[in-house]
């Protein structure tokens, strides 16, 4: 069996790409095609720990709470942290099911197998004390302000569609189970973990751990992951099949290969937008900083090729082999 280990990044809306496809049957169908390239990844020699968004998923579970909320005061309203363990559950399901089959489909034999998994943040996290990411169901004026004083939560207003909900987005600082992780990985198991970035939790002075109401990035914990179990590659999948510079201008360039000193170059430049392609960027950073090997961002449809070197972004954590930007 190959030494060779990845982390794969897929996002939520992988899964879930519109408000048409959110089915349980629709997120089986987009599992089995992302499974497919992994599956390639697998018979090719590569042992795979698989981490997920969960945001739509996520949205789901809270707006039935909502919902149900409003009809029946007796039953309590499901705390972030048991929403993100039910997402990494249910997408653990329809992830591991559909992966099993294309490994079989392909004639390999691996047992694959999800973690719910547990990500410590700082309680002195600066980000705490500032909610921005939004949750959940939107709410007229009145029953928002209802929710601020009787739940304690934090509202804004959503572009003229109602109130929101904010939770904070602190930076994961460990993984609980990351010797779980490895330990299964050395065993040959093909693993699924961090869902969601983590059930998001923080460490009490006796040692012990309790959920809190914040939500993670799941390229930020699949980073600290992947740098956790020495992985070889570290792959974060996106919409696009390769990561560009001036994106959308006349003089758009794709990258083919960069290091981490020209990728911290073009963040520091404004080229990388916090709410698209910055996080990624920055986890991929963190990763290298840490003694990763490489970086590959790519689209989920073009794995397999990236894989091949045909597309994606590969990056590297020192000066060799910066091999161009194609333009396009």
């Amino acid at each position: 069996m190959s030494n060779r280990t990845a982390v794969v990044a897929i996002g939520g809306n992988a899964l879930v790409p519109d408000n048409q496809h959110g089915s349980i049957a629709d997120q089986f169908i987009a599992a089995s095609r992302i499974s497919h390239e992994i599956a390639a990844m697998v018979a090719d020699g590569w042992t795979v720990v698989v981490t997920h968004g969960n945001g739509p998923q996520a949205g789901f579970i809270l707006r039935r709470s909502d919902i149900v909320a409003r009809i029946d005061t007796n039953i309590p309203r499901i705390g972030l942290d048991v929403a993100v363990a039910d997402s990494q559950g249910g997408i653990g399901y329809i992830v591991s099911g559909a992966l099993t089959n294309e490994l079989r489909a392909t004639g390999v034999d691996r047992t694959v197998v999800a973690v719910i998994t547990h990500t410590v943040v700082s309680e002195t996290d600066p980000a705490l004390s500032n909610p921005t990411k939004p949750i959940g169901s939107w709410f007229p004026a009145a029953e928002a302000m209802e929710l601020r004083a009787r739940e304690g939560w934090a509202m804004v207003e959503d572009s003229g569609r109602g109130w929101r909900r904010v939770v904070a987005s602190p930076r994961p600082i460990r993984v609980l189970e990351l010797d779980a992780v490895a330990a299964l990985v050395r065993g040959g198991f093909i693993v699924i973990a961090a869902g969601g970035g983590g059930i998001p939790v923080v460490e009490e002075p006796g040692g012990g751990f309790h959920g809190i109401e914040a939500v993670i990035d799941k390229d930020f914990a699949s980073s600290l992951l992947a740098a956790g179990i020495g992985a070889d590659l570290f792959v974060i999948t996106t919409g696009v099949p390769q990561v560009a510079v001036n994106f959308g201008k006349p003089d758009q360039r794709f990258l083919d290969r960069i290091t981490l000193e020209e990728a911290e170059r073009h963040l520091a430049e404004g080229q990388f937008p916090p709410g698209s392609m910055g996080p990624k960027i920055r986890a991929a950073l963190d990763y290298l900083r840490a003694g990763g090997g490489e970086v590959l961002i790519t689209s989920t449809d073009r794995l397999a090729a990236a894989l091949r070197g045909e597309t994606g972004t590969r990056l590297v954590g020192t000066v060799q082999a910066a091999k161009g930007e194609r333009r396009q």
